[in-house]
C-alpha cells in the first residue's frame, strides 16, 4: 500500500514522490519520508508502478517544485517519469541499476547483506509484509547512457561505494550522459542507500538538492572545498 502525502508542520517548500524498488512495499521508506517531511516537504511514497506514480504527480500541489526520488528499479522509473511529465522539476536516483551487476547469493541473509548494514532498516525489511523476498535477484531494466539522454531536468545520483549489486564504477560511466548531474558516492554504502547506515547524511544531501530546485541558482550552503582552501 502506498503512503499518502505526509505534510510538513510549516509551509510546504516542495513536493517529493518516492518510488520504491523491486518487491519493496511503501512503508519500507517511512523513515526516509518522515525525515524529508520534517525538513518542510510534502512526501508521498508509491510502489514501483508508473501509473500510480503518475496519479500522485497529478495530485501534487501546483506552484511548488516536484521531485521524484527512486531507489533500485524505482530510480529508472523516476527518470522516465521526469522525461514524460513536465511537472517534474528534478530526480534523485538512488541505487540505480546498470549492467554488470553480480548475482544475489546466500538466500535472505545474503540479500540483507547486499541491501543495508543498518540494523534498524534490516529489522524493517525482515518484518512481515515489508517486501517480497528474492526479488532483488529478479531481472529488471537497467540504465544505459543512451536511455538517459531524454532526461533534461536536474538529477542527483546517490550511490553506495560498496554496492555489489550495481557497481559504482559502472554507474559513474552511465550517468556521465546526464548533463549537469550531481553524483554523490557514499563511502562503504550498500544498495539501499536511502536506508543504509549513512541515511541521515544522505537525506541531508537530498534536502540541499531540493533547496537548489526551489531556488535555482542558489549556491550550496555546505561547501566541500579541500581542507585549508577556505582560509586562503
Amino acid at each position: 500500500m502506498d503512503i499518502d502525502w505526509l505534510e510538513p508542520e510549516a509551509t510546504a517548500r516542495g513536493s517529493v514522490i518516492v518510488v520504491a524498488g523491486r518487491g519493496e512495499h511503501a512503508h519500507v521508506y517511512r523513515r526516509f519520508a518522515r525525515r524529508i517531511a520534517f525538513d518542510g516537504y510534502r512526501v508521498a511514497v508509491v510502489e514501483n508502478d508508473p501509473a500510480a506514480a503518475a496519479r500522485v504527480i497529478a495530485d501534487a500541489e501546483s506552484g511548488l517544485p516536484l521531485t521524484v526520488v527512486g531507489s533500485d528499479s524505482g530510480a529508472l522509473t523516476a527518470l522516465d517519469l521526469a522525461a514524460t511529465h513536465s511537472a517534474v522539476s528534478g530526480v534523485v536516483a538512488a541505487g540505480l541499476l546498470v549492467a554488470g551487476a553480480d548475482a544475489v547469493t546466500g538466500g535472505w541473509d545474503g540479500e540483507l547483506e547486499i541491501r543495508s548494514a543498518c540494523p534498524v532498516h534490516r529489522s524493517v525489511l525482515s518484518a512481515d509484509g515489508a517486501l517480497d523476498r528474492g526479488t532483488l535477484g529478479a531481472e529488471a531494466p537497467v540504465a544505459t547512457a543512451d536511455s538517459l539522454t531524454h532526461v533534461q531536468v536536474p538529477v542527483l545520483v546517490v550511490h553506495g561505494g560498496a554496492d555489489v549489486l550495481s557497481p559504482v564504477a559502472d554507474v559513474l560511466a552511465v550517468t556521465s550522459a546526464l548533463p549537469g548531474a550531481r553524483v554523490v558516492v557514499v563511502n562503504d554504502g550498500r544498495h539501499d542507500i536511502l536506508n543504509d547506515v549513512s541515511h541521515r547524511s544522505v537525506a541531508a544531501e537530498i534536502v540541499q538538492f531540493l533547496e537548489r530546485l526551489r531556488l535555482p541558482g542558489t549556491p550550496d550552503v555546505l561547501l566541500r572545498d579541500p581542507a585549508g582552501a577556505l582560509a586562503q
